[in-house]
C-alpha cells in the first residue's frame, strides 16, 4: 500500500501522522476485503486550505474537517469485482487500486478532538476512516447510510483499539 502523505500545515498535534494513517488506512482495507493494493493520497492542512478546496470543489464557502475525493465510482459501496476490467483504476506503475485523495484540517482535527472530549489521536483517526469509506463507496446522504457508515467507522476504529476515550 502506498500513502502519498503531504503536510503543508506545521501545526504539531504530538502524534504520529503517518503512522496512525497507515494503520486506519489499512485497517479500512482490511474491513472491506478490499481485494487490492491501493494508493491513498492524504495531506493535512489548516481551516483556510481546507476552506478553499472546498469553495473551489464543493462551491461551499467554510472551512470543514474532512474531503475526500474518489478516484472509483461505485455501484455498489465496498463491492471491488467490478474493478477486475477497469484498468484506469490502476496506477501503472505500481498496479495499486489509486482510491483517491484525502485532505483533512489539523485545526479542526484539534478542536472537534477538544469539543467532543477524545484525544486528537482518535479524531484524526476516526476522520481517516470516515473518508476511507467515502473512498469506497460509501456516502451518508440518507439516515441509513449514515448510520451504516457510522458502524462501520466505529467497527473499524475498535478494530485498532481507539474508541472515544482514546
Amino acid at each position: 500500500m502506498t500513502i502519498n502523505f503531504e503536510k503543508e500545515y506545521d501545526k504539531n498535534l504530538d502524534i504520529d501522522y503517518e503512522t496512525i494513517a497507515d494503520k486506519v488506512i489499512n485497517a479500512a482495507l482490511d474491513y472491506e476485503k478490499c481485494p487490492y493494493e491501493a494508493e491513498v493520497s492524504l495531506t493535512l492542512t489548516d481551516n483556510k486550505g481546507i476552506h478553499d478546496i472546498n469553495k473551489e470543489f464543493r462551491n461551499i464557502d467554510r472551512p470543514t474537517d474532512v474531503l475526500s475525493f474518489p478516484m472509483v465510482e461505485y455501484e455498489t459501496p465496498g463491492e471491488f469485482d467490478f474493478l477486475e476490467n477497469e484498468y484506469d483504476c490502476f496506477n501503472p506503475e505500481t498496479g495499486e487500486l489509486m482510491l483517491g485523495d484525502i485532505v483533512i484540517s489539523l485545526d479542526k482535527v484539534e478542536e472537534q478532538a477538544a469539543n467532543y472530549g477524545h484525544s486528537v489521536t482518535r479524531e484524526y483517526a476516526f476522520l481517516i476512516a470516515h473518508s476511507m469509506l467515502h473512498l469506497m463507496g460509501y456516502d451518508h446522504m440518507e439516515e441509513n447510510d449514515a448510520k451504516e457508515m457510522e458502524r462501520r467507522q466505529a467497527e473499524i476504529l475498535e478494530s485498532l483499539g481507539i474508541g472515544r476515550q482514546i
